[in-house]
């Protein structure tokens, strides 16, 4: 009789253990959810961490899969993966934004001193031989300056950047252009 117990004991056990295995991470699979969920409406994580929210729903796309084939051990592994990937994600564009806001504002307040360098430089070269008129070029440079400086005031620092980087690329082709035109006139000379 003794022996019968322990038995049924030892099958009661593990009956409990395989019921315990055989239900879906349930409370896993919903933070899972909720984290990435979190992520894609974060909009640094969105705009600077893209590639952390490819992983995170590729894990939840993963562990769907294993939690519908009833391998709950992977379901749940591939769910904490989706919330490590997601909270990367937040973390990452957090901070990727703080140092595109910070390259964004140091290219800003350089733009007016070569604004009004390459404009003074222009007013300077007068009329010299071989020197084409800037007007449209420098023109061009503060509209995309404002436009700069709108981006990074709607908190679009990549586009603040871009626009900042062409900004200066624009001054430095007329500068070079305007010595080039310089050097040439006092070679002739």
């Amino acid at each position: 009789m003794k022996k019968v117990s322990v038995t049924l004991l030892v099958f009661f056990a593990l009956g409990l253990v395989l019921v315990a295995c055989a239900t879906p991470p349930k409370e896993e699979m919903d933070k899972a959810l909720d984290a990435v969920f979190r992520a894609e409406n974060d909009p640094d994580a969105v705009a600077y961490a893209p590639l952390l929210l490819v992983r995170a729903r590729d894990s939840l796309t993963r562990m769907q899969s294993e939690a519908d084939a009833k391998n709950y051990d992977e379901a749940k592994r591939f769910a904490a993966e989706a919330v490590n990937n997601a909270e990367r994600a937040i973390s990452d564009g957090r901070i990727a934004a703080a140092r595109a806001k910070e390259e964004a504002a140091r290219l800003l307040a350089d733009l007016p001193d070569n604004l009004a360098e390459t404009t003074n430089t222009i007013n300077t070269a007068g009329r010299l031989p071989g020197l084409d008129d800037f007007t449209g070029e420098v023109d061009l440079a503060r509209d995309t300056f404002d436009n700069a400086q709108q981006h990074f005031e709607d908190e679009n620092y990549i586009d603040a950047i871009s626009n900042a980087e062409t900004v200066r690329s624009l001054l430095s082709d007329v500068n070079s252009r305007i010595n080039g035109a310089a050097g040439a006139a006092s070679r002739k000379k």
